[in-house]
């Protein structure tokens, strides 16, 4: 029995002594700097409306980004992002090729990019972020929502976490397929969730 009690302990001691603070949600507390995204700890999930039934959901597995920051002027801080088109994921690999062919226009356009213009912040912490989305050789404005999960320093380095969500027209890209008669099965509004863990450098 004293042994399990001095094991138990011990367990305790180890975890409490590694365990991470809670992380901040205030932006001051973020040092500045250049951060890159853990891709291990990030996911860019799309979501269409399927013959107006229910959310048709899809993943882009490849993507990078990183930002600069300044705590002193956060609305600064820009965000670039890319993303491999051709690493749309439905769950299967055949219709997972074809939708990136026929509605990402991969085998033309490989590449989509997000490059940040505009940051303004709102109550709490969130805010909102406008940037130029190049999609199917497009580019357009698009504004996204986004919440400071915060920033914390342990075990893992110093990171900071965003959630993420906006919605625009993929006509306005180009991208039609299913959209019009007889063949109407896709709604032309696309729902983007993004969540991220971004590592200072």
């Amino acid at each position: 029995m004293r042994r399990l009690a001095a094991l138990a302990l011990a367990c305790s001691l180890i975890v409490g002594g590694t365990a991470s603070a809670a992380p901040s949600t205030n932006p001051a507390d973020m040092p500045a700097g250049q951060y890159v995204l853990d891709k291990e700890h990030a996911s860019l999930i799309a979501r269409v409306r399927h013959e107006g039934l229910a959310f048709y959901t899809v993943r882009l597995d490849k993507f990078d980004a990183s930002f600069s920051y300044d705590p002193k002027a956060p609305e600064a801080s820009k965000i670039n992002v890319t993303v491999d088109a051709a690493s749309l994921d439905n769950g299967n690999p055949k219709t997972s090729a074809e939708f990136a062919r026929q509605f990402l226009d991969v085998d033309k356009n490989p590449t989509i990019t997000f490059v940040s213009t505009a940051i303004a912040r709102g109550e709490g912490n969130t805010g909102t972020m406008t940037g130029d989305l190049t999609f199917r050789g497009v580019t357009r404005p698009v504004t996204l929502d986004v919440t400071f999960g915060g920033y914390t320093s342990g075990i893992l380095g110093q990171r900071a976490g965003f959630s993420a969500r906006g919605k625009f027209k993929r006509s306005e890209f180009g991208s039609t397929y299913m959209l019009n008669p007889p063949l109407a099965f896709v709604d032309d509004e696309v729902e983007l969730v993004i969540e991220a863990e971004f590592t200072k450098k």
